[in-house]
């Protein structure tokens, strides 16, 4: 187990209309958004910025991936200091490589990888020092972590096991089962619960924090975008919604309580 734990720490969203995915965000959860073009070649790539930093980038379903059958979807990157390591540690663990390590030039090495069920994020060994971390609770950044897996107490162990994340608790929620907790370092946490049948395969849901659900949701319908579940409140006294932008990409949304 390592002995910091390795948190998600970016998000990126790949889609099939990036001008369009733009303006949805921008608008719904309230990013500023900048081209990214330090890197010449690299295909368009927009950052998204809370008031305080950078949150994560919108991008074009890179080609050969669409000819896969990608969809538009929102993945998660997580921190490590040795892409090559835990990549290949991931493959002994029984995870899958989708895109073996590769440098982006003055970003980071990264991999595309799943985990054993199927759940896909991937790696980013960055360039330069770390940034501070903010609370959780910062407008514009990821508030909650949610995994759906096929088998939750395995998922649980697999992500224990490899990055260090820790036994925050658990509890019943009727008829969809457990829901595990966990923490994967100062200000970053999340649940991990075993996916309704909807769902085709495991997935990573990222909850964005903005001011008031109820404005923000319909901010989402009144551009395009549609509530799969919610607003409805949890324990910790947030209010939670689940939805698909206008593309069809999976996200949530987290506000203080009412």
């Amino acid at each position: 187990m390592p002995k910091t734990p390795m948190p998600f720490f970016w998000y990126e969203l790949m889609t099939t209309d990036l001008d369009a995915a733009q303006a949805f965000y921008t608008t719904v959860v309230g990013w500023r958004a900048e081209p990214f073009d330090k890197t010449p070649g690299m295909p368009r790539y927009i950052v998204v910025n809370s008031a305080e930093r950078g949150v994560g980038g919108l991008m074009t379903i890179p080609e050969d991936a669409a000819k896969m059958g990608m969809k538009p979807a929102w993945l998660g990157y997580i921190h490590t200091k040795d892409t090559d390591a835990s990549t290949k540690a991931l493959k002994a663990a029984g995870g899958t490589v989708h895109r073996e390590p590769d440098d982006i030039p003055g970003v980071g090495r990264f991999s595309v990888v799943a985990d054993p069920q199927g759940a896909t994020f991937m790696f980013l060994q960055p360039n330069g020092p770390d940034q501070p971390v903010l609370p959780a609770t910062t407008p514009g950044h990821v508030g909650w972590h949610e995994l759906y897996a096929a088998d939750r107490q395995a998922a649980f162990d697999f992500y224990s096991s490899q990055f260090g994340w820790t036994d925050a608790g658990s509890m019943d929620i009727g008829e969809m089962g457990i829901y595990q907790t966990f923490g994967a370092g100062p200000e970053s946490g999340g649940g991990i619960m075993n996916k309704p049948q909807q769902l085709p395969v495991p997935v990573w849901l990222f909850y964005f924090n903005v001011d008031a659900i109820d404005a923000a949701a319909k901010r989402v319908t009144d551009n395009g975008g549609k509530i799969v579940m919610g607003p409805m409140p949890v324990p910790t006294g947030q209010w939670i919604a689940q939805f698909t932008d206008p593309q069809g990409a999976y996200f949530a949304l987290i506000a203080p309580g009412r």
